[in-house]
Formats: C-alpha cells, sequence, structure tokens
C-alpha cells in the first residue's frame, strides 16, 4: 500500500531503500506530498472507524437500557395484579410526591395562567380592538396541553430526580444485594409503591393545576384587561365540555408512568460511585421529559382520533 501510494517508479531496483539513499529519496517533493497524503488518509480512516465505534456501542447501550426497563415493567406490572402492593409504602410515597410537588405546581401554574392572559389579552385586542374569549382561550391551553405536560415536567424535576437518586444511592451501597440477599425482590419492595404513587396524583396534580392556572388568568382578565369574573368564567363552563376534560386528564397518567418507570430503572442501573448517581438522575429527568413530549405528540393524535376534545 505504501510502495504503490509513493510510486514504484521512484524506487531504486529492486524495491528496496539503500541506506545512504533514504535522505535523497524523502528530499524529492513529490515523494513527500505522497507520503504526507498517505498519513493524513490513515488518520481520517481511523477517526471514522472510532466515532463509528462509539456510536454503535451509543445505539447498543440504549436498546439494552430499553430491555432492562421493559423486563422491569413487566415484573412490576405482575407483582401488582397480584396484590403485591404494600398500602403503607404506597401511602407514604404518594404523599411524597403530592407534598413535595404541589407548592412548586401551585407557583408556576398561576403565573403560566397570568401570561397567557397577559398574551392573548394583547392578541385578541390587537385583532378586535378588545380582550375577548379569554376566559376559554385560557382554560383551552391549560386543560388540554399545558397544565397536564408543566406539570409533568415539574414533577420530572422533582419527584422523579429524587426517586433515581434514592434509588442510585441503595444500588452504590449494595443495598439492593442484600435485599436480593435476604429474599426480597428490590421491584415489588421499592418499585411498584413509587410507580402507583406516581400514577395516582400526578393526575390530581394536574387538575389543581389546571384550577391554579385559570384562576392566575382571571386575576390579570380582571386587573389589566377589565373582564368581569362572572363572563369570565361563564366562558370556562360554556365553552369546556367534560371531553375536555379528560383529553389532557388521560394524557397524566401516562406520563406518570414515563416519570415512574425512567426513575427507577435510571436508580436502578447507577453505577461508579457518588458522581455515577449523579449522572443518572441528570439522564433520569432529559429523558423523562423528552418521552413526555414525544407520548404528548401521539396521545394527542390518538384522543384527537378517537374524539376526545
Amino acid at each position: 500500500m505504501v510502495l504503490k501510494l509513493l510510486g514504484n517508479e521512484n524506487l531504486p531496483e529492486g524495491g528496496r531503500f539503500p541506506s545512504e539513499g533514504i535522505e535523497n529519496f524523502f528530499e524529492s517533493s513529490e515523494s513527500m506530498k505522497r507520503w504526507e497524503l498517505f498519513r493524513k488518509s490513515e488518520i481520517k480512516v481511523g477517526l471514522f472507524f472510532e466515532k463509528a465505534k462509539k456510536a454503535t456501542g451509543s445505539i447498543v447501550s440504549f436498546l439494552e437500557g430499553l430491555g432492562k426497563a421493559v423486563k422491569m415493567t413487566m415484573e412490576m406490572t405482575v407483582y401488582i395484579f397480584k396484590g403485591g402492593i404494600s398500602l403503607k409504602d404506597t401511602a407514604l410515597q404518594m404523599v411524597e410526591v403530592g407534598w413535595k410537588s404541589f407548592p412548586i405546581i401551585m407557583v408556576t401554574s398561576f403565573f403560566v395562567g397570568m401570561v397567557l392572559a397577559l398574551q392573548m389579552g394583547t392578541a385578541t385586542i390587537s385583532f378586535f380592538n378588545e380582550p375577548v374569549y379569554l376566559g376559554m382561550i385560557i382554560s383551552f391551553c391549560l386543560i388540554k396541553e399545558l397544565g397536564p405536560v408543566l406539570t409533568a415536567m415539574v414533577v420530572s424535576g422533582s419527584i422523579g430526580a429524587a426517586i433515581t437518586a434514592e434509588l442510585g444511592t441503595m444500588k452504590i451501597n449494595d443495598q439492593l444485594d442484600a435485599l436480593y440477599t435476604l429474599g426480597t425482590n428490590p421491584i415489588r419492595y421499592l418499585v411498584v409503591s413509587r410507580f402507583l404513587a406516581c400514577f395516582f396524583m400526578l393526575p390530581l396534580l394536574t387538575v389543581i393545576a389546571n384550577i391554579v392556572g385559570i384562576f392566575g388568568g382571571m386575576f390579570i382578565a380582571n386587573y389589566l384587561w377589565d373582564v368581569p369574573s362572572n363572563i369570565y368564567f361563564s366562558e370556562v363552563l360554556d365553552f369546556i365540555s367534560l371531553l375536555t376534560f379528560l383529553h389532557g386528564f388521560i394524557k397524566s397518567f401516562f406520563f406518570a408512568m414515563v416519570i415512574a418507570i425512567v426513575a427507577c430503572h435510571k436508580g436502578f442501573n447507577a453505577k461508579n460511585g457518588a458522581g455515577g448517581v449523579g449522572i443518572a438522575t441528570t439522564s433520569s429527568v432529559i429523558y423523562s421529559m423528552v418521552f413526555i413530549l414525544i407520548s404528548d405528540y401521539f396521545l394527542t393524535m390518538l384522543l384527537t382520533t378517537l374524539n376526545v376534545k
């Protein structure tokens, strides 16, 4: 390969360099150019294979993690339907999920409603010269999309991260292995209660977020745009149906499953000490948010097809 690239016509007879002629050979500018070309091409090929190896490893690692998450979910589902539920642990986890998330959700949803009222009031004034249908627009945006999605984001950033950090610390300290040694399945003992807590509390938190957000919008509509409260709430009640409420309410159950499964899976697979727990916690929040947004699209398409809108 080297001889072909350098050119056989530049080599001495016999295809070998005499010891005293190597310097003379490399003094040729054409030979030096070919030699540099060979070195650069060799480096590029090496970098290409290195990047391909990393990309393949990332794909294999993702698929392996996906398989572990599916396996954990199937085991958890079996325990739930077989009655392997600790009501005490589930109740404690429900208090943790609800109490820790409630203040943040109250503040964020109230200000989201205020921002919507401010934006929609400005937009409707530019079109109709007065703020109209603020109650309908704000309630539609909150109940169908912003309420469920933002609540799930807040819970994934607080509760999901806490679950991953807790389980990851137990994994690093070999407490999960100790449970296996004692004959207790960690999935039944740790995952089931946290999954059920998220599954039942996130929809409730979503309803609270919707109500608080609507009141936040009413505050700005009344204070800034002089829209009477009775007109604002009449628009909410006249245009929001049960199906509209169910559209966002159903989504919150799926978002809860995403948060719980991702958080528990990342915690169970944490490694490399305290730094690994931090990495697992960060990736848990990122994956949860990404999967929430992806599932939101497909759930919206499915519910709209089923006329739940």
